[in-house]
C-alpha cells in the first residue's frame, strides 16, 4: 500500500464559484462591455456621433486606449477616426519639432571654476504609442534629462574647454540625449548652448590676462622694428661711407624735408667738399 504525501496532492480550489482562468473572465467581460457601448451609441444616434467622432490634424496623432489597453493597430491619425462611449479614451500626440530652454545651470568645471550655463533642445516625437505608455510626461523628462546631461558634460571639460568647444559639446550632448529618449519615442535633433556666464572676479581677471598679453606682444613687435631699423640704418651708413656723393644728398634730402615745414629757420652748412680740401691744406 502506498501513501501520498501532501505535496504530492494536487492543489485544489477552496471556492467552488472561483473561475478557471481570470483572463476568460476580463475577455468575456470586455465583449460584453463593447456591446452595450455599441448599443449605447446607435439608440443615442446621431447625438452620439457628437461624442464618439474626433478629428486629429496632419501633425498630430492619436493613441486610443479601450479598458485601459492599447488598441491595436497603433496610433490613429490624421483625420477622423470613432471612438466607443464609456470603455475607450484616446490621447492627442504633436508630432511636430518642439524646443525648450534648459534653466542656466551652475557646473563646476574640470580646473575648478564655477560657471552657469544654459542651452536650448529641439526634439520631435517619432513613436507616439511609445511616449504615452513608456513615459508619464515626455517633455517634462526630457527636459530634466537636458539638465543632468548637461552637467555632466562641462562636469568634464576645462573652462577653455568649454569656451572653446561649444560645437563638440553640443553634439556630444545630443548624441546622449537621442540615446537614452530612444525608449521614450522621443528623437532630439539638436542642441544649443547659448550663453557661458563668469563670475565678476574671473571676468576681470581674465581682461587683466589678456591687457598683460597684448602690452607684451605690442613690446615685442616694437624691439623687432627698433632691430631691423638699426640694421637699416647701419646698411645705409656702410653705402654713404663708401660714396662721399651720397652724403651730399642726404644732406640735401633733408633740407627739403625740413624746408616743407612752415614758420621754419633753416642754416645751410658748409658744403662737405670744401671742408675736406681746407683740412687737406692745414
Amino acid at each position: 500500500m502506498t501513501t501520498l504525501t501532501m505535496s504530492e496532492v494536487p492543489a485544489r480550489k477552496m471556492s467552488w464559484g472561483e473561475p478557471e482562468d481570470p483572463g476568460e473572465d476580463n475577455s468575456t467581460c470586455s465583449s460584453v462591455l463593447y456591446v452595450i457601448s455599441w448599443i449605447i451609441a446607435i439608440i443615442t444616434m446621431p447625438f452620439s456621433l457628437i461624442v464618439c467622432l474626433k478629428v486629429v490634424q496632419e501633425y498630430e496623432r492619436a493613441v486610443i486606449f479601450r479598458l485601459g489597453r492599447l488598441l491595436a493597430g497603433g496610433a490613429k491619425g490624421p483625420g477622423i477616426f470613432f471612438i466607443l462611449p464609456c470603455i475607450e479614451t484616446y490621447s492627442k500626440v504633436d508630432l511636430r519639432t518642439s524646443v525648450f530652454d534648459v534653466p542656466p545651470q551652475e557646473v563646476l568645471t574640470k580646473d575648478s571654476v564655477t560657471v552657469s550655463v544654459d542651452a536650448v533642445v529641439y526634439f520631435r516625437v517619432m513613436n507616439p504609442t511609445t511616449s504615452i505608455s513608456n513615459v508619464e510626461n515626455a517633455q517634462k523628462s526630457t527636459r530634466l534629462l537636458a539638465q543632468t546631461t548637461l552637467r555632466n558634460q562641462l562636469g568634464t571639460k576645462n573652462l577653455a574647454e568649454i569656451l572653446s568647444e561649444r560645437e563638440s559639446i553640443s553634439n556630444a550632448m545630443q548624441s546622449s540625449l537621442d540615446e537614452a529618449t530612444d525608449h521614450w519615442g522621443i528623437r532630439v535633433e539638436r542642441v544649443e548652448i547659448k550663453d557661458v556666464r563668469l563670475p565678476v572676479t574671473l571676468q576681470r581677471a581674465m581682461a587683466a590676462e589678456a591687457e598683460a598679453s597684448r602690452e607684451a606682444k605690442a613690446k615685442v613687435i616694437a624691439a623687432e622694428g627698433e632691430q631691423k631699423a638699426s640694421r637699416a640704418l647701419k646698411e645705409a651708413a656702410d653705402v654713404i661711407a663708401m660714396s662721399p656723393a651720397a652724403l651730399q644728398l642726404r644732406y640735401l634730402q633733408t633740407l627739403s624735408t625740413i624746408s616743407a615745414e612752415k614758420n621754419s629757420t633753416i642754416i645751410f652748412p658748409l658744403p662737405i667738399d670744401m671742408m675736406s680740401s681746407f683740412a687737406k691744406n692745414q
